[in-house]
């Protein structure tokens, strides 16, 4: 029988407040265990919890940014459940009243083609303090965790592949970045997704019996998880067995998921109103403010950097990734003097190669980049001009990273200036020949690869300031055409 899967997904993002979502405790991550820790997020008796209003202003955001409706008016209530790590006994989150409901998230799948994926809705709630199992020692508990912000995500089930779902919380998690409420860190646990899975014969309109995978750090052990879940399902499903309704947890060094525990339902929490505080009312004049203040967000602006800049689809998609290199990459257009398609796509390729490799290498953000927008433009003008060639191009990039200062002022005072005299470059071109007289043979035999190596040898002699183009040109007029088919 041939199956389609079913998924919906619960992507929780840490908020980037200062403080935790009910207390005036630290959210720093890596402190000492049990330090950022207080009466209200330890559950002391008596100790009552305040909401942070930052925690409502980053989900306004998140909301509206996804296109969802927001509840004037809305409760937070009591997920009761027993754990280590957490010491109240229950969880601080919304059930019945969520903040943000009926929204929706466009993904661009491989084919270029998009497809809408809808959003149940977005609470707010706290997060439980953290089990650590060292089999040596015992379950060690650090209740740092304890009452940090976090936004739920509830996904409709509209995914139908592990590859959607990958492209789903990218997608999430692009946003979050980009609205500045989330830093997107998944090996911290900064963002962390759940999948319910299940499947059914295609065409099939009811839902199968699902189960819900745990412990979905990474875009890889997501698309793993749930292609392993999904065949699992079948598998049980063509031997005439079923599926029962249970929470499993991926274990990557296996590469399967494994039972944790029957799958619960909302009345084994026992939601009831939370009594310690008053219901959340968000006003009009709010919502517009925040409203107003969204960003471009990324889909928006892959497709504009591809309209107005001319730039290929895969360009437009690895800049927009990150917002501060997309930012990086509009300054360093504006400053072009002369702007233009061609211009653009050489200011993409230096970031996406060289830009993106010295983060890379040094662990560094952008903002902290040494090489300015201004400085990068004037690099990309003496190029695209060719005053300077490809060569002497990348030293200058080299030199800029260690001492920053403007590379025109250093083609000036360097004489760096790419030579594109015919007749000085013909002389080179007869050296290179001369030194060379077997390359004749066998470029005349049909090894054509002589020519990038004569190339070389001329630029070596110029000290790279030879026009590569003219070299190029010079030298085919001087070799002619190879007399055997190139090999």
């Amino acid at each position: 029988m041939d199956y389609e899967a079913v998924i919906g997904l619960e992507v929780h993002a840490q908020l980037r407040t200062a403080t935790k979502a009910f207390c005036r405790c630290s959210t720093q991550y890596g402190a000492a265990p049990n330090t950022n820790v207080c009466p209200v997020c330890l559950g002391h008796p008596g100790a009552l919890p305040v909401l942070n209003r930052a925690v409502v202003e980053m989900t306004l955001r998140m909301g509206l940014a996804t296109g969802c409706q927001i509840r004037p008016r809305s409760r937070f209530a009591r997920k009761n459940y027993f754990y280590p790590d957490l010491p109240k006994g229950y969880q601080i989150s919304q059930y019945d009243d969520p903040i943000c409901y009926a929204g929706a998230l466009e993904i661009e799948l491989e084919d270029g083609s998009t497809k809408r994926i809808g959003i149940t809705r977005i609470h707010m709630e706290e997060d439980a303090g953290k089990s650590i199992h060292d089999m040596d020692i015992e379950t060690l508990v650090d209740l740092n965790r304890c009452g940090v912000p976090l936004i739920e995500i509830v996904s409709e089930p509209d995914i139908r592949s592990p590859r959607e779902a990958v492209l789903y919380v990218q997608a999430i998690r692009q946003i979050v970045m980009y609205l500045g409420i989330c830093d997107g860190n998944m090996e911290e646990g900064s963002l962390r997704c759940d999948a319910n899975v299940s499947v059914r014969p295609r065409g099939a309109s009811t839902f199968g019996t699902k189960t819900e995978v745990k412990n979905l750090n990474s875009f890889r052990n997501i698309e793993k998880a749930l292609a392993y879940e999904i065949e699992r399902h079948i598998a049980v499903l063509e031997r005439g067995g079923t599926i029962e309704q249970e929470t499993r947890m991926w274990d990557a060094a296996a590469q399967r998921t494994r039972p944790m525990r029957t799958k619960e339902f909302a009345h084994d929490y026992r939601y009831f109103p939370e009594p310690d505080l008053v219901p959340v009312v968000v006003s009009a004049e709010w919502i517009e403010r925040v409203r107003s203040e969204l960003p471009e967000l990324p889909l928006a602006r892959k497709r504009r950097l591809q309209q107005q800049y001319g730039l290929p689809a895969y360009d437009a998609g690895v800049l927009v990734a990150e917002r501060p290199i997309a930012d990086y990459f509009e300054r360093t257009c504006q400053h072009l003097i002369e702007p233009s398609p061609e211009r653009f796509k050489l200011v993409s390729n230096w970031i996406m190669t060289e830009v993106l490799r010295v983060l890379g290498e040094r662990k560094i953000g952008i903002e902290d980049f040494p090489i300015g927008a201004e400085h990068l433009a004037e690099l990309v003008e003496l190029q695209a001009a060719q005053t300077i060639s490809s060569r002497i191009a990348k030293e200058l990039f080299a030199e800029l990273l260690v001492q920053p200062s403007s590379p025109k002022a250093l083609v000036a005072e360097r004489g760096m200036v790419q030579v594109s005299d015919t007749a000085l470059i013909e002389q080179l071109v007869e050296r290179a020949l001369s030194e060379n007289p077997d390359t004749i043979a066998k470029w005349r035999s049909g090894k054509t690869n002589v020519l990038g190596f004569l190339v070389g040898q001329v630029m070596k002699y110029s000290d790279g300031k030879a026009n590569p183009a003219l070299v190029r040109q010079l030298l085919l007029e001087r070799l002619g055409s190879p007399d055997a088919v190139p090999r």
